[in-house]
């Protein structure tokens, strides 16, 4: 196995010389659990921990490594290893995190492939769908429709849901399977190696059940569809990247309850694209599309040019999006009058101690 095996890219080489890294080993994070990480290297793995100047140098838990991330790093004994740097990501899948405002959570780096999993019986819901591919396209990554669980429904209402999906996605390869009678070879044959594909779906879509397909084995834990509600049982607890056997690289993550959108405007104009090119055209340079008289997209969306669900989702996360952005904002004013507070108090701190000499 070589570097580039793990999804190694050669603009890590000009970055290594510059901040004089060449003397360390570089190393992807395979799996992450409160601060510790393993890393995976074309000789090994490794346990590694952040070194004390990194961790304390950290503004926020983006400046942690993530599942995904490249690292440079130095053994210090046999097995274990101390982190000096984060290489720059290629790309970061991010949602709000749960629970704390204006703050991001990493799911996860240096992705090539979102492979976004619904399940065809229960889970199939498109405007979660469309929050999926925002994320995507704001990480700049490639999105994938995965409907999983297809001999739960018949081949008419497998047509109805691709149907759905085209009416309202553009340009976005849809790919069905049920890795349960062993339809996956879609799926399977569309991994290239060195390539990073990372699974994004809510609990008991079968995420699991896809990578254990897919390397064959039974890696994940997996919990039996429920006869009562026909869906799968969540088991996985956390983020782990999987090198398979035909050479591609595939990130499993826990099930996600909430996908809060971060700042995506680019994300929501590429997965709301019909929406945009009507508001370009609106004569309201600062029209909000809600109530204005005369607004273009208000008049699509009368006339069934744009479809009206799509529009209401739309409308939902671009307001999601302002107030993280607001709540972002405050929450860094925050931080920096804080800091000023303390780089003070340090600062008398100092004068005083002077002045007692």
């Amino acid at each position: 196995m070589t570097l580039e095996d793990l999804g190694y890219f050669k603009d890590l080489d000009a970055y290594k010389t510059e901040q004089n890294l060449n003397s360390f080993q570089s190393g992807r994070i395979i799996l992450e659990h409160k601060e510790r990480y393993i890393i995976k290297t074309d000789t090994g793995e490794f346990e590694g921990e952040l070194l004390g100047n990194l961790r304390f140098s950290a503004v926020s838990r983006e400046d942690f490594p993530a599942v995904g991330d490249w690292v440079a790093f130095s053994e210090f004994d046999k097995g274990k290893a101390i982190i000096h740097a984060i290489y720059p990501r290629k790309s970061i899948i991010e949602r709000q995190a749960v629970g704390k405002t204006g703050q991001i959570q990493i799911i996860a780096t240096n992705v090539d492939f979102g492979l976004i999993v619904q399940s065809v019986n229960r889970d199939f819901n498109i405007n979660r769908l469309e929050r999926y591919l925002t994320i995507c396209y704001a990480s700049k990554i490639q999105p994938i429709i995965v409907l999983n669980k297809i001999d739960l429904i018949t081949a008419t209402e497998l047509e109805t849901i691709n149907s759905q999906i085209k009416n309202r996605v553009n340009n976005v390869k849809i790919i069905s399977i049920s890795m349960i009678s062993g339809r996956f070879d879609e799926l399977n044959n569309i991994i290239e190696k060195g390539k990073t594909y990372c699974l994004l779906g809510s609990s008991g879509v079968g995420k699991s059940t896809i990578v254990n397909g897919l390397t064959q084995t039974e890696l994940m834990k997996t919990g039996e569809i429920s006869s009562s509600v026909n869906k799968g049982k969540h088991i996985t607890s956390h983020r782990e990247l999987i090198v398979l056997k035909n050479g591609g690289i595939i990130i499993d993550n826990p099930g996600m309850r909430e996908v809060g959108i971060t700042s995506s405007d680019e994300g929501l104009k590429t997965t709301f694209d019909l929406i945009v090119e009507y508001a370009d055209n609106c004569q309201y340079k600062d029209c909000t599309h809600i109530h204005e008289a005369g607004c273009a997209v208000i008049k699509a969306v009368q006339n069934a040019e744009i479809n009206e669900n799509a529009y209401a989702n739309y409308l939902k996360m671009e307001k999601e999006k302002n107030f993280f952005e607001s709540d972002m904002h405050e929450r860094k004013k925050r931080d920096k009058d804080l800091g000023k507070i303390i780089k003070d108090m340090k600062k008398q701190y100092r004068k005083n101690n002077f002045y007692k000499r």
